[in-house]
């Protein structure tokens, strides 16, 4: 898999968001660190963790869900204003399946793949072996 100058690559687990840009070239890429949004202005604060839902054991399942909905509203609002143009996200299986019920059209367009793996904490080299052995 190419992946094109520019793409943005946000790797998610329940706790954790690291984000970093393809700086290199389409067969070489290079990741490069991108500063992190403050998440809790967008929407860390939300109804969400105030209420009570079946199938939730902890309060840390439902930190570690909004955790994934904020990061997921943050992208979206990102490819909207044409910020992010071209997009891959890594999550761990739970944060994952969260981000994807708020994936807006737009961001799903400009999504080159979501993998149900989490990359947080590994070197930008193995990103990047990862990534293209998926598809």
């Amino acid at each position: 898999m190419l992946l094109p100058k520019g793409t943005v690559f946000a790797l998610v687990d329940g706790e954790q968001f690291e984000l970093y840009r393809n700086e290199g070239l389409e067969a070489e890429p290079k990741l490069k660190a991108m500063p992190l949004p403050d998440l809790k202005k967008t929407n860390m604060s939300s109804g969400m963790r105030r209420h009570t839902h079946a199938g939730y054991s902890s309060d840390e399942q439902l930190d570690e869900d909004a955790h994934a909905i904020a990061v997921a509203d943050w992208l979206n609002s990102q490819v909207l204003a044409h910020k992010i143009d071209k997009l891959v996200i890594a999550a761990d299986p739970r944060s994952l399946g969260e981000m994807r019920k708020r994936y807006h059209k737009e961001l799903e367009e400009v999504l080159l793949c979501d993998l149900d793996r989490t990359l947080t904490g590994a070197s930008t080299d193995d990103i990047v072996k990862i990534v293209r052995a998926a598809n």
